[in-house]
């Protein structure tokens, strides 16, 4: 069980709760700040309204040059509310006029408060503004004034009535001083500021229900019921899925988890058959094993095949070369149509099938390299077709061709490359019993269409042999390119052709493919390569 202080709830809460607390904090600071700045900027206005009014007030009655009037509006002003005291200054500091009687005729330092601020140098009297020049101080008893200072400038009546110099000589005049108490501006901020916190305060409780209530209901419970799932999943209980209160993140990992628990299920239940079975997987594993170990000796054993095949071909090839020999030079003495002559016939045409199975056999045993130059692929197909066009059409087999005129020429081998084509037709013709059709297609293939087979794609040149024989069983497909094996009768096959033709396209950089259903025919698709000596494709 995981502690308070350390649960996701506590710490969110607690953490929201700082974050919050010291925003609302600030921005309480930031609102109190405010209040204050503009309950100052409305007394300085307010002040500087006054000075105006009672500059005004007084101007008629300094003009009549009656001081008893002046004293009685300062008097009259001074006892006004939230005013402590109205004076008039001379311009060498000398009280003129007060609401305060007792002093009157004193004078001001010019460090006062009232004063520094205007004569700070020679200029600042002069171009101090008329009116709205502030100040702040604590008075004898510690309370805390404003004072708010007007400048009474020297105008053209007051230098036209004969009781002032002229406005170049004397520009000031005088000063005006009022002086208002805070006390009710700093109760009214303190006021302020106790409502401000209050409602802050008030904010912050609730504002912490809410998202107490939220954390609650959107990540402890949803927490809660993953901890329990994972508790009773590591009980192996996988029968108990998961709530899903919503469609949220939480929503969506207790889906994945219910889907985690029943793929669990299903591999436990696959595990216990698979414990069941487990001896009868093994059996037919070591059948298997079995098998591709005797297809491994095969191979081994069609490896040695292949090599005695050839060396038996190597050692039959001179003796077979004399006897067909000497066979011809013993024909050309005996008349034509004689027993002997026909005996000797016969021998002379078995002797050639055993020497054309001996080449064949010398040329699967050994690799040779093609000698490539640019050729023609179509001229080369017809001239095959034209070859064994006549055997058939004695058979009643069609053979038709249908070549691609745009087909560039391609890096062959010609006589390999005709062997192959040879071959191909060939075998069709055999595989059509009765009646049938053969037909030729070339076409230009393009790289992103050429087959997975080859390594590197590239533009490659298709020839399409299909025919309408007997058809190759699919049992048979996976083996017709092995060496010695053949689908034909006995003494009609060596089995070697398909395998030298599938040899010689590889050594081009081709490949051979094949598709085949019995009773409707075969159709052989090879790929070769477009591209001069110095494509790496090509490379022999």
């Amino acid at each position: 069980m995981v502690e308070m202080r350390n649960s996701v709830k506590f710490r969110v809460g607690f953490y929201l709760m700082v974050a919050l607390t010291t925003a609302v904090f600030i921005f309480t600071m930031m609102v109190v700040h405010n209040n204050r700045e503009e309950l100052l900027q409305q007394v300085n206005t307010n002040s500087g309204q006054l000075s105006r009014v009672v500059i005004s007030s007084t101007r008629f009655a300094m003009l009549q040059n009656q001081p008893s009037h002046v004293s009685q509006i300062i008097q009259d002003v001074g006892d006004q509310q939230d005013i402590e005291k109205v004076r008039i200054l001379s311009k060498d500091g000398v009280i003129i006029h007060s609401s305060d009687n007792a002093e009157i005729g004193k004078k001001i330092d010019q460090e006062a408060e009232s004063c520094v601020a205007c004569h700070l140098d020679e200029k600042s009297l002069e171009q101090s503004p008329k009116f709205g020049r502030t100040r702040f101080f604590s008075d004898e008893k510690g309370r805390r004034m404003l004072g708010s200072t007007a400048v009474i400038h020297n105008e053209p009546t007051c230098a036209g009535a004969g009781c002032h110099n002229s406005i170049k000589e004397q520009p000031v005049l005088g000063v005006l001083d009022i002086i208002y108490p805070l006390d009710s501006i700093e109760k009214t901020l303190r006021s302020n500021t106790y409502s401000v916190f209050g409602l802050s305060f008030g904010f912050i409780i609730l504002a912490g229900l809410l998202v107490g209530y939220l954390v609650h209901r959107m990540i402890y419970l949803p927490l809660s019921d993953l901890d329990s799932g994972a508790a009773r999943l590591a009980s192996g209980d996988l029968e108990h899925p998961i709530p899903v209160r919503g469609k949220d993140e939480f929503g969506q990992l207790a889906s994945s988890f219910n889907s985690m628990t029943k793929a669990l299920k299903k591999s436990r239940a696959q595990l216990e058959n698979w414990g069941r079975t487990l001896e009868q997987k093994v059996e037919e594993a070591t059948q298997e094993l079995h098998k591709a170990q005797a297809e491994s000796a095969r191979s081994e054993k069609l490896a040695s095949v292949g090599l005695l095949a050839a060396g038996i071909a190597h050692e039959l090839n001179n003796p077979l070369t004399g006897v067909l020999t000497f066979s011809y030079l013993v024909r050309k003495n005996l008349p034509d149509g004689s027993p002997d002559a026909e005996d000797l016939d016969l021998v002379i045409r078995e002797t050639k099938r055993c020497a054309s199975i001996i080449r064949r056999l010398l040329d699967f045993s050994r690799e040779k390299t093609p000698e490539k130059t640019f050729a023609n692929l179509n001229i080369l197909i017809e001239e095959t077709v034209r070859l064994i066009a006549q055997a058939a059409q004695v058979n009643d087999i069609e053979i038709s061709t249908d070549l691609d005129e745009q087909l560039p020429e391609i890096w062959v081998d010609e006589n390999l490359i005709n062997q192959v084509i040879m071959n191909m037709l060939v075998n069709a013709q055999h595989a059509i019993e009765g009646e049938g059709r053969i037909e030729i297609k070339t076409r230009l293939i393009a790289a992103g269409d050429c087959p997975d087979s080859i390594k590197e794609p590239q533009d490659m040149a298709e020839i399409k042999i299909t025919d309408t024989g007997c058809g190759i069983p699919q049992g048979d497909l996976q083996r017709i390119f092995d060496p010695f094996f053949t689908t034909k009768g006995v003494g009609k096959g060596t089995g070697l052709g398909l395998s030298v033709s599938h040899g010689t396209i590889e050594a081009h950089g081709g490949t051979i493919e094949v598709e085949s259903t019995v009773g409707k025919g075969t159709e052989f698709r090879i790929y070769l390569p477009i591209g001069g000596p110095g494509d790496q494709g090509n490379a022999t």
